[in-house]
């Protein structure tokens, strides 16, 4: 494969639902701190399933690994990195057919303190640097996670701290365009349960939610890369200690919209 499918960023109209591909990475639920990730990342996909699988089999061309499902870190080894390049890049199969939602979890769990507490949305950068200070403002993070969790007033079927909702309705309202409805295959998530699907439809342009295997959909296993790549790049953004080559190119995937941290530290990763 030497060339990437025709550009269809414009999202032009299409009769019916338009179809997309969603996988994500990073995701511990409404455990937003103390846990293994500090970077949630969303991916959708617009490809049809025989352009995925002729990209998976590109993958496994460049790749050779014997591994029965390729996922985010065949790629991210040393080893491949000028497959990851091409993925991600000018002649791979996702520039303008993919997007990727992320989300600094710190940041949006302190977003959500200081709404719970009707405090100036001034005070929530001011928290979130406090917060990565000491050991002892990581505690209490910690304890404000659970706090929020289990003790404020909530709807059991949009829970506030939950990341995957709110980046699957973004999902839905980029691709949608201008309310056009969109039908999500997304790999399976115990959380995506009938009602909140439901939910999730009274809130987006949303035709339906699928839940599928990623080992058997193609399409998912190429959001899983993007999903899996992005959190990756993103959490070492974060840290300071980010790939500017690879960061360079993810740019064109990053929705503005993400829910990230300060000005000077998101434009690193999308300028």
């Amino acid at each position: 494969m030497t060339t990437r499918p025709a550009d269809t960023a414009s999202r032009e109209p299409v009769s019916g639902p338009l179809e997309i591909a969603c996988d994500e990475s990073g995701y511990e639920g409404e455990k937003l701190v103390g846990g293994v990730t500090d970077v949630f990342a969303h991916a959708s996909v617009r490809m049809d399933e025989e352009t995925a699988a002729e990209c998976i089999a590109e993958l496994r061309l460049r790749i050779r690994s014997p591994a029965t499902v390729y996922k985010a870190n065949h790629l991210q080894r040393s080893k491949h990195r000028p497959v990851l390049l091409w993925l991600l890049g000018p002649d791979g199969p996702l520039l303008g057919n993919a997007r990727v939602h992320l989300i600094d979890k710190t940041y949006f769990l302190v977003s959500k303190l200081v709404s719970s507490l009707g405090a100036r949305p001034e005070l929530t950068q001011f928290l979130y640097d406090a917060s990565r200070r000491t050991a002892e403002a990581q505690a209490f993070m910690v304890a404000a996670n659970d706090y929020l969790r289990t003790s404020v007033t909530r709807d059991p079927l949009a829970p506030p701290l939950d990341p995957l909702l709110p980046a699957i309705i973004r999902a839905a309202e980029y691709w949608g365009g201008d309310g056009q409805p969109v039908a999500i295959a997304h790999d399976r998530q115990t959380t995506l349960s009938a009602e909140r699907i439901e939910r999730l439809r009274q809130l987006a342009p949303l035709a339906g939610i699928q839940l599928v295997d990623s080992f058997t959909h193609r399409r998912v296993q190429m959001a899983d890369f993007l999903a899996g790549v992005a959190r990756k790049l993103a959490s070492e953004q974060l840290k300071g200690t980010d790939d500017t080559e690879l960061t360079a190119l993810l740019r064109p995937y990053v929705d503005p919209r993400s829910i990230w941290t300060d000005k000077a530290s998101w434009a690193r990763i999308t300028r």
